[in-house]
């Protein structure tokens, strides 16, 4: 394998050094810790779901946790790649491409929102920074009510 410090970018690449390509490609797509305290805390609730699947199997988007029966789609945003209002910090380096990037990123979960509530879903999104307990606590409630809706009595007759 050739040095790292022979590395070039391609032209137009976003990874402007080796150093900064490796800090790219460090960063996980899932099984962050956010997700992985509130799947524990969820899963202590007696709750059972898929990771990192499509809710909808023609829409290629995966959640970090889907409970089927439920309807329910879960989404731990990370603050940085879904623009939060709170923490979202614009780049210095190559301001353009990753701000464009983060839009886009919004953009598309505007329209997963969107595609899964038309299709019958509930989509519930929580920020990297919110309490992990706070979220397993929405979760289950949600994941609870939908799978046992309550009855409405029937009039008498």
């Amino acid at each position: 394998m050739a040095d790292e410090t022979d590395w070039t970018p391609p032209e137009g690449s976003w990874a402007s050094s080796a150093a900064r390509r490796r800090n790219m490609q460090a960063i996980r797509s899932r099984d962050t810790k956010p997700e992985h305290l509130i799947r524990r805390l969820v899963h202590a609730q007696g709750l059972r779901y898929r990771v990192a699947a499509r809710p909808l199997p023609e829409l290629r988007r995966t959640a970090d946790l889907v409970f089927r029966p439920a309807k329910v789609a879960v989404f731990v945003d990370g603050c940085y790649w879904h623009g939060c209002p709170e923490h979202y910090v614009a780049p210095r380096t190559n301001p353009g491409y990753w701000s464009d990037k983060v839009a886009r990123n919004v953009a598309r979960d505007r329209d997963t929102d969107k595609r899964l509530t038309e299709a019958g879903w509930l989509v519930l999104r929580f920020w990297e920074h919110e309490p992990s307990d706070a979220c397993s606590h929405k979760i289950v409630q949600a994941v609870t009510s939908r799978r046992h809706p309550r009855s409405t009595p029937t009039p008498p007759s």
